[in-house]
Parts: C-alpha cells; sequence; structure tokens
C-alpha cells in the first residue's frame, strides 16, 4: 500500500501550520462524543483520546452580561440531561424554552426525518422557533456544524447531526476540544500505522493523472516515474478529484458550490484567560460582529498561555476589509468585538495576531445536494472524501466513515474477482 499526499503535511483542510516559528492549526475544530468511528480509528493507531481531547459537556455559553444564553447539559442520562439543562438555562424566556423542547419533541417524533428536505430556516418557522432561541442557538449549531448559513443549509443533515448528538446517548453529545495540533490528533500516528504495516507515505507526491490498463491503475506523479497499482481509493478535495477523474469517469464528482471558515489567533499576556475553555459570541455584521465562537487555547495547552482562537464560519469578507492589509483590518475587529463581549479593554490589544481563511473549508450544504456515490463503478476505483453521499455535512467523522466506507468496497469488491 502507497499513501501518495501531494501536500508536504498530513492533514488536508484539518492540519497545522507553522507561523513564525510557532505551530498553529488552520483552523479551530470541535469534535462531537457522537464522532465514534474517528474516536475508533484514534484508538486503533495508538490514540488516547482523553489524553488528546478535552470532554466538556454539551453547552451554549455567551460571555456574562453579552445578553446571550447560558445552558449546559446536566451530568444524567439522556434525555434527561437536557431537560434539566433547558429548565437552569439562564438567558432565556419561558417562551423559548418551550420552543426547544417542542423542536426536540417533534423532531423525535418525526425520527428526526424529512419527507422533502428544506432549508433549516424553513425547519424553524415550522416548528415555531423563537427569534431568541434561532439567533441564540440553533443559527450557531447550524452554522457551527454544517458550515452553511441556515438559509440555504440543509434541514436534514441538520436533523441528522442532531440526532446522533442531542436525540442520543449523554456522551454523545459531549464536546471534544483538541488539546494537541491537528496533527498530532491523528495523521502523525496513521502515518506511523501504514509504515508498520508495510506500507509507504510519500509526501509532495502530486498526482497529475489516472489510466486505467490492463494490469491496473497507472498513476503518474509529477517529477516521478509512473506507477502501476491494481486499485486506488482518492481522497483528493472534490475539485481535485473531479479533475482526476473526469477522464474515467465523467460527471461522477458534481460542481459544488464552497464555504469559507476563518480563525483569528489572537496572542495576549500569558496571564490572560477566559472564565472557560470556550465560548460562543452574538454574531451581528452590521455591526461588525463577525466570530462566531472564541476558544482559550492555554485551556486546552499550556504552552499555548494567552492564546484565543476566534472562528467565524461561513465567513464572507466586508468590503471595508479587503486588500493587502485585510488580515490586520480583520484581527483588529475580532478583538473589539472580544473586548465589548466581555468587557475587558485588555482584549483590545494582542500582542500578535495571525488570520488563516480557508476558502473552500466544506462544500455549501444545501437541501437535496447530490453528492457522488464511493463507489466509481470502475473496477478498482473508490472515491473517499467528507463530500461523498452521507448522512453528514463536511466534517472530520463524515471524511472517516467515507473512507472506511470506501475501503470496505475495495476489500468487498477484490475478494469476489
Amino acid at each position: 500500500m502507497v499513501l501518495l499526499e501531494a501536500a508536504r503535511e498530513l492533514g488536508g483542510r484539518a492540519r497545522r501550520i507553522e507561523v513564525n516559528g510557532r505551530i498553529l492549526d488552520n483552523g479551530q475544530h470541535i469534535l462531537l462524543g457522537a464522532y465514534a468511528e474517528t474516536l475508533r480509528l484514534m484508538a486503533l493507531v495508538g490514540i488516547a483520546p482523553a489524553n488528546s481531547l478535552l470532554r466538556l459537556p454539551l453547552q451554549m455559553h455567551y460571555p456574562p452580561g453579552s445578553g446571550g444564553m447560558q445552558l449546559r447539559a446536566a451530568p444524567l442520562p439522556a434525555p434527561l440531561h437536557l431537560l434539566l439543562a433547558l429548565l437552569r438555562a439562564g438567558g432565556l424566556e419561558r417562551d423559548d424554552k418551550l420552543a426547544i423542547a417542542r423542536f426536540q419533541s417533534t423532531a423525535r417524533w418525526s425520527g428526526w426525518t424529512l419527507y422533502d428536505d428544506c432549508s433549516v430556516s424553513a425547519l424553524l418557522e415550522r416548528y415555531d422557533q423563537t427569534p431568541a432561541v434561532i439567533r441564540q442557538l440553533w443559527r450557531p449549531l447550524c452554522i457551527a456544524a454544517l458550515n452553511t448559513p441556515p438559509e440555504r443549509a440543509s434541514a436534514q443533515v441538520f436533523l441528522n447531526v442532531l440526532k446522533d448528538s442531542l436525540g442520543s446517548r449523554r456522551s454523545a453529545s459531549d464536546m471534544l476540544l483538541p488539546k494537541v495540533d491537528l496533527g498530532m490528533l491523528f495523521p502523525d500516528r496513521a502515518a506511523d500505522y501504514v509504515r508498520r504495516n508495510q506500507g509507504k507515505v510519500q509526501l509532495g507526491a502530486r498526482v497529475q493523472g489516472i489510466i486505467r490498463g490492463a494490469d491496473g491503475w497507472t498513476v503518474e506523479v509529477a517529477g516521478q516515474a509512473s506507477e502501476c497499482f491494481d486499485a486506488i481509493v482518492m481522497a483528493a478535495p472534490p475539485w481535485q478529484a473531479k479533475a482526476l477523474l473526469e477522464p474515467s469517469v465523467p460527471g461522477l464528482v458534481p460542481e459544488f458550490s464552497y464555504e469559507p471558515i476563518q480563525t483569528c489567533y489572537l496572542q495576549y499576556s500569558p496571564t490572560l484567560s477566559l472564565p472557560q475553555p470556550f465560548f460562543a459570541l452574538l454574531d451581528d455584521p452590521a455591526a461588525g460582529d463577525y466570530g462566531q465562537f472564541v476558544f482559550d487555547r492555554g485551556q486546552l495547552d499550556p504552552m499555548a498561555a494567552g492564546l484565543l482562537a476566534v472562528v467565524t464560519s461561513a465567513w464572507r469578507e466586508p468590503e471595508d476589509q479587503k486588500g493587502s492589509d485585510a488580515p490586520a483590518a480583520q484581527a483588529s475587529t475580532i478583538a473589539g468585538q472580544l473586548a465589548r463581549a466581555f468587557g475587558d479593554p485588555r482584549l483590545l490589544h494582542p500582542q500578535w495576531s495571525k488570520v488563516i481563511t480557508e476558502k473552500r473549508a466544506t462544500f455549501s450544504c444545501t437541501p437535496a445536494l447530490q453528492r457522488p456515490p464511493n463507489d466509481t463503478g470502475e473496477p478498482g476505483l473508490w472515491l473517499a472524501g467528507d463530500y461523498t453521499a452521507g448522512d453528514y455535512p463536511a466534517t472530520i467523522e463524515s471524511a472517516v466513515r467515507s473512507g472506511l466506507a470506501a475501503a470496505r468496497g475495495l476489500h468487498q469488491s477484490s475478494s469476489r474477482t
């Protein structure tokens, strides 16, 4: 087995990067306790999730005094953990709490399934959700999970995520925050696992083409001699997979639309920390408030004391913040939002900042979106990626499930020949 990776760093769109001698992630990630396959693979390659992930109960906490809700799941079996959390929730009126309970009960009664997919906004209107609940709970959850605004996001995919988290056992709704960089979280150990099992890992190996032959598939790699393989699992981003597959399987991978994610790192004095590891933020682009979640990296890794990461999903660049000085302007805007949200003027002046934008972080997870299957229909050629057909949006768990489905399909098809 040979793993060909075009980049110099493993991880794809969830990878570590180096900035001025400092190791950062290309984006802040949250995993869920429902990510069973991801957690299983981590254990398989020798990673103890308890040492690499901070497990927190499901919560939606806004900075004290910012006007947002305060909700945290209770240490009780499901569904009592959410019922008690709702009863104790601060910042919500009675009608808001009843609306959340109505959503939960209606979704459960329907089996978390829609006859016809629609937008998340349409679903929230159908379930009579209040403006406060939409703004403080469902909208941020939708954007965080699907990286697509509710007006354009698939309600069925959103329900799929809620079913496996809110609608399952208590631990499935837990939030898992990486305590190590994304390379150490899985790719490094996975590469070692491949090598220990007589496989090869080649970095900087950019595949330029694949050709079906009598004895298998010929893979053309830039700057290297072509090699022939019995079978291929294509695990490239959709735009690259489309270009490589078009000669053999035209039209298999559609033209997706994409959504960006921006992460703004702000380094403060090591003595500065937030009251808890992460908070939701009330975003209001019209007022210049773009951040949606802020993470205190120092509470995840002591070596990162004073480092905050602010995430803006489905981010759109403001017209007045374009050009070469845009990152500095965006970091300043985010710092101002934090200072107002927490009522702390120290947050206005970070020691340094770094803005990282993944322009094609995920596909736009729209209603009834047709996603390609793992089986390309060509013998020995399988497709893997978070954009292939499945229940989940573009997440780490979706990518893992797709990779496993492709590997199992390839194994089964090989066994029949």
